[in-house]
C-alpha cells in the first residue's frame, strides 16, 4: 500500500475503504471483508449513523491497531460549538470503541466551524486525534480557516472524480500543505461514468476495469482516495490499483473528461447550506 504523508507528519494510505450509504445492518460485514482483502483506512462519519459496527468489524479483525487508519467526521454543531464538539468526539469514540482516532474532520462547512476547530485543536494536542482536517470546505474558506488558526488542516475530502478533477482545488492545498481526499471517486455511477468510453477505452488498454482506471487516476494524481462496495469481489478489485501505471496521455484523456463542476450540489448554495445546516445528529 502506498502512504502519503500528512503536514504534520503522520501517514495515511492513499487508498482506503469508504461506509457512506452502507445501512448499519452490512457495515461490520463490508468492513470486515475490507480488512481481509487488505485494507488499513477506514473512512466513517457520525452522521453515516454505523461507528459501532465499524467499531464491531475493527474489532473482530485481530489487525493491531497501530496499523490501521480511522476516520471519522463531526456533523454541524448547535449551541456552544467547542463543547458540543469535544462531547461528540467523545460519542464517536465510544461508539467506535477506540480511544482515539487517526483522523478527525468536520464534516460540512456550516455554523461555528470555528469553534469546531478550536476544540478539535485541543483533541489533536491531547493525542486523541493524530489529525484534524475538514471535509466539503472550498478554497475561501479553507484559506480563512488556516489563515486565522494554528493548526492547518492535515486533509481536505471534497468531491473528486473524472467528472470533476478539482485540480485548481488541489493545487491550492497543496500550497498551503493539505491532502486531498475524493468522496465519490465513482460519482456514483452519474454520467454513465461505468460505460464511459474515454474510460473504458484505457481500461481495455490495461485489461482492467473501469473503477480500477479511475482510482489509478486519482492515485496517480497523489489524491487520497476512499472507495465503497458491498461487494467482496468489488472490495478486493478496487484495492488491485498499484500493479499498473496510466501513461502521460491517459492521464490527460482522463482528466478531459473534467466538466469542473459538482454532480450533486454545491455548498455554496444557499438552500444546501440551510438544508444540510439543519440536519441533526445526535
Amino acid at each position: 500500500m502506498q502512504d502519503v504523508t500528512l503536514n504534520n507528519g503522520v501517514e495515511m494510505p492513499i487508498l482506503g475503504f469508504g461506509v457512506y450509504q452502507i445501512p448499519a445492518d452490512d457495515t461490520e460485514k463490508a468492513v470486515t471483508d475490507a480488512l481481509a482483502a487488505g485494507y488499513r483506512s477506514i473512512d466513517t462519519a457520525a452522521a453515516y449513523g454505523n461507528e459501532e459496527a465499524v467499531g464491531r468489524a475493527i474489532r473482530a479483525s485481530g489487525v493491531p491497531r497501530d496499523e490501521l487508519f480511522v476516520t471519522t467526521k463531526l456533523w454541524v454543531q448547535d449551541g456552544p460549538a467547542e463543547d458540543n464538539t469535544r462531547r461528540a468526539f467523545d460519542a464517536s469514540l465510544s461508539r467506535l470503541g477506540l480511544d482515539h482516532v487517526d483522523l478527525y474532520l468536520i464534516h460540512q462547512p456550516y455554523g461555528d466551524y470555528y469553534g469546531e476547530w478550536r476544540a478539535m485543536e485541543g483533541l489533536y494536542a491531547d493525542g486523541r486525534a493524530r489529525a484534524i482536517g475538514v471535509s466539503n470546505f472550498h478554497g475561501d474558506r479553507l484559506v480563512d480557516l488556516l489563515t486565522h488558526n494554528e493548526v492547518v488542516p492535515a486533509v481536505n475530502q471534497v468531491e473528486t472524480h473524472p467528472f470533476h478533477g478539482r485540480v485548481e482545488d488541489q493545487r491550492l492545498m497543496a500550497e498551503h500543505g493539505v491532502q486531498i481526499e475524493s468522496w465519490g471517486p465513482f460519482a456514483e455511477g452519474r454520467n454513465n461514468l461505468f460505460g464511459d468510453p474515454t474510460l473504458s477505452s484505457v481500461a481495455e488498454a490495461h485489461g482492467k476495469s473501469v473503477a480500477q482506471v479511475v482510482l489509478r487516476w486519482l492515485v496517480q494524481r497523489g489524491v487520497v482516495v476512499i472507495p465503497k462496495s458491498v461487494r467482496p469481489e468489488r472490495i478486493a478489485e478496487n484495492l488491485d490499483v498499484f500493479d499498473f501505471e496510466l501513461a502521460d496521455d491517459e492521464m490527460a484523456r482522463v482528466a478531459g473528461l473534467d466538466a469542473g463542476e459538482s454532480l450533486f450540489f454545491d455548498h455554496r448554495d444557499p438552500a444546501m447550506a440551510a438544508r444540510l445546516g439543519g440536519v441533526r445528529v445526535d
